[in-house]
């Protein structure tokens, strides 16, 4: 697992060390990135079941201004961890250990615990078959995000199995991609649900 572009690039990360976490392949990510190249520059970041931190961390590499990294597993947690300091981006990074639904929803009810800057790129990249267990707690989650934090342009990243349908009536999908078992969607909110982050 590498960074594949930008300041970073061809710098190589600790990749995760079990299957909790599912690494992007080079492909999909290249032309995830070569989509968000317009509004990467000074971005500000949420890389929501981060794993080791591959999405944020290409991020910051090519631009981003700063990193939001949400995770639960601890082994991932701190190879993330060994991933932010190898690169030197402590500064522009912010790791957020435990639950992450509680989190959004703590943050939800006391805006002065959060990011108050919200985010322009979200990446929303839950373990397979976590949709069929957690549909309810990710459709909330992502009503938080667009309520409260996704600013007013920005994009989320959805990916998940191709088997796995989730509707999300607050985010309008303008642009999905399959690669093998795995889909990548990419939404704004709807213009019904507008995003009230600032």
């Amino acid at each position: 697992m590498r960074i594949i572009a930008g300041e970073f690039r061809g710098r190589t990360l600790i990749a995760p060390g079990s299957d909790a976490t599912r690494p992007i392949t080079d492909r999909a990510k290249q032309s995830l990135f070569d989509i968000l190249a317009p509004i990467i520059a000074d971005s500000l970041v949420y890389d929501c079941f981060s794993g080791t931190g591959s999405m944020g961390l290409e991020s910051l590499s090519r631009g981003a201004k700063f990193a939001t990294f949400f995770e639960a597993d601890r082994t991932a947690i701190a190879r993330m961890n060994q991933n932010i300091v190898a690169l030197g981006v402590q500064k522009r990074s912010r790791v957020v250990q435990g639950d992450i639904f509680k989190w959004f929803e703590l943050a939800n009810k006391r805006p002065e615990s959060a990011n108050a800057t919200g985010a322009d790129i979200v990446f929303l990249d839950p373990p397979y078959r976590f949709l069929t267990q957690h549909a309810d707690e990710l459709l909330q989650l992502t009503l938080h995000l667009t309520h409260a934090h996704l600013r007013p342009g920005g994009i989320l990243i959805f990916r998940h199995d191709v088997k796995d349908v989730l509707p999300l009536p607050n985010l309008i999908c303008f642009d999905r991609r399959e690669y093998g078992e795995m889909v990548i969607e990419m939404m704004r909110a709807n213009e019904a649900s507008p995003s009230t982050a600032t």
